[in-house]
């Protein structure tokens, strides 16, 4: 079932007002927990879906999870709340949500940066001050390891991608020759 983008926005934003900014982090590394959880458990998800389940009965099992996996009461007030909205289904949608909104809160930026093989970690801090001055923001980095690359970067910042890698510089240069641009 696909959860609306109106419903994902106004869980996002309930969770932004009701957790305090410091806490932000690790409450979100718990709903991911549970998430990750949902999504290789499909009874679970079931169960928390199915309508011929009581709220009650949701309750009791969403206060079992609290104990396994040792959730905030943040985090607990907050699944509750998306139970109650019957959207538990979009929680990996909302978990993205209220991430782009901490780090706007917080006037940061998340990049993804894909290589082919592992980077030295000496090249982080200056790849950090490079983004930082593209995007006027503090960054936040996640590499990824990608063989297929051959050579070269790509580097997602929000929804913009910078692709220097060798297919990506091969793909461009195929293009401008099937538009006829080259001379």
């Amino acid at each position: 079932m696909k959860i609306q983008a109106s419903l994902i926005n106004r869980a996002a934003r309930a969770f932004m007002n009701t957790v305090d900014i410091d806490r932000v982090p690790n409450c979100l590394k718990e709903l991911t927990s549970v998430s990750d959880f949902l999504l290789k458990n499909k009874d679970f998800k079931g169960f928390f879906v199915n309508p011929l389940f009581s709220d009650d009965e949701r309750g009791k099992v969403l206060n079992l999870l609290k104990d396994r996996m040792n959730l905030s009461d943040e985090t607990v007030k907050f699944l509750r709340f998306v139970l109650e909205e019957k959207a538990i289904s979009g929680l990996p949608e909302i978990i993205k949500k209220i991430t782009s909104l901490y780090l706007d809160k917080k006037r940061k930026a998340k990049a993804t940066v894909i290589t082919p093989v592992s980077l030295d970690r000496r090249y982080d801090e200056r790849l950090k001050v490079s983004l930082k001055r593209l995007t006027g923001r503090d960054v936040d980095i996640d590499y990824l390891v990608d063989p297929s690359l051959l050579g070269g970067v790509v580097i997602k910042v929000g929804s913009t991608m910078y692709d220097s890698s060798i297919r990506g510089q091969l793909r461009l240069l195929r293009d401008n020759l099937i538009k006829g641009e080259l001379s």
